[in-house]
């Protein structure tokens, strides 16, 4: 029987830590980022995938983060040197045409929300920040200033249908936000509190109801939302949705988890893993998958030389999954479907 998850391809142009990848919206497109400083953009060609650029002008310290909008047409990095660049693509050219600053430590992570009014970044400094992206990208104001975590906070993502924003923290806890209507007020919704440790990334399902979150516990929890007048009765206060974890998957991971990424195609859930490995599960045929879900580990295979940092699916293609490494490399994989 063949490994369920084969090696496409392995990409060894970065020096050094690399720390993320992004998908280009069309799947034909990623980019990746360092320790060297440098933002790499790979394309498609035929079978392989090429270095298309590398972007070395808009950080002075390593780049933490990477994500492309949804429109495809602008990257935003993340970096140690408390700022965030906007890269414009200009066909197969990327201009940085803005750089926010404010943050007062490293940003960690960066995010773009899918309706394309906002972006999100979060930082060592404890803070969450929402900037309100003008016409084409041009203009980028603060929209709100998040205090909610007491730690470093590691991860911001948005709901995949929704303006609602999440984000995960050095202070065990999740928090979720969402723009009050009646002042315009960014507002703490939802706190999430299970994990004993760090929690390091978080993902959304395809539906947005569940969230699956990873943490330094070794542990991943998946949460479901339960919303106002809910048929299981669950409490739903000031009348907002109430998330509740609803599985905890424990004895699988050695070490911590670095990154967590849910198929919004196939449903698998990816797992970086600080013990070299990759772990994908699938949810069981059997499971409930609302109030008890059930999870089995689908394949787990020694990925890289070092710490995996990153996973994350491809927005397109089913099962191509993409990873990165403190070992320098980037590896493509192609998740083989059990016959």
């Amino acid at each position: 029987m063949p490994q369920q998850l084969e090696v496409v391809q392995r990409l060894t142009a970065h020096k050094g830590k690399v720390w993320s990848a992004s998908w280009h919206p069309s799947g034909k497109m990623f980019a990746s980022c360092g320790e060297d400083k440098t933002i790499r953009i790979w394309s498609q060609d035929k079978n392989d995938w090429v270095m298309q650029t590398v972007l070395s002008d808009g950080h002075s310290r390593t780049i933490r983060d990477v994500a492309f909008s949804n429109c495809g047409m602008f990257l935003a990095s993340t970096s140690f040197d408390a700022t965030i660049s906007i890269w414009d693509k200009k066909g197969n050219e990327f201009e940085c045409n803005s750089t926010l600053e404010g943050h007062e430590n490293e940003v960690k992570s960066v995010a773009w929300s899918v309706t394309g009014n906002f972006l999100a970044t979060c930082s060592r400094d404890k803070s969450v920040w929402v900037w309100d992206i003008g016409a084409n990208c041009e203009e980028f104001d603060c929209a709100a200033v998040l205090n909610a975590h007491t730690q470093d906070v590691k991860k911001v993502i948005w709901h995949p249908h929704l303006d609602i924003l999440v984000s995960a923290s050095y202070d065990n806890s999740i928090k979720m936000y969402k723009e009050d209507s009646v002042d315009n007020d960014w507002i703490c919704t939802n706190t999430l509190q299970s994990h004993t440790s760090t929690v390091w990334s978080i993902s959304f399902d395809k539906t947005g109801n569940r969230l699956i979150s990873c943490s330094d516990d070794n542990t991943l929890k998946v949460w479901q939302k339960y919303d106002v007048n809910n048929e299981e009765g669950i409490v739903t206060p000031d009348n907002e949705p109430t998330w509740k974890c609803v599985c905890t998957l424990s004895g699988y991971h050695d070490r911590s988890i670095y990154d967590v990424s849910w198929c919004k195609l196939t449903g698998l859930i990816a797992t970086a893993c600080g013990d070299d490995n990759i772990r994908i599960f699938k949810e069981t045929e059997s499971s409930n998958k609302k109030n008890e879900p059930t999870f089995e580990l689908e394949t787990k295979i020694l990925a890289h030389k070092q710490d995996v940092n990153c996973v994350k699916w491809n927005p397109v293609i089913p099962g191509l999954l993409i990873s990165t490494s403190d070992d320098s490399d980037i590896k493509l994989w192609k998740f083989n479907v059990k016959k």
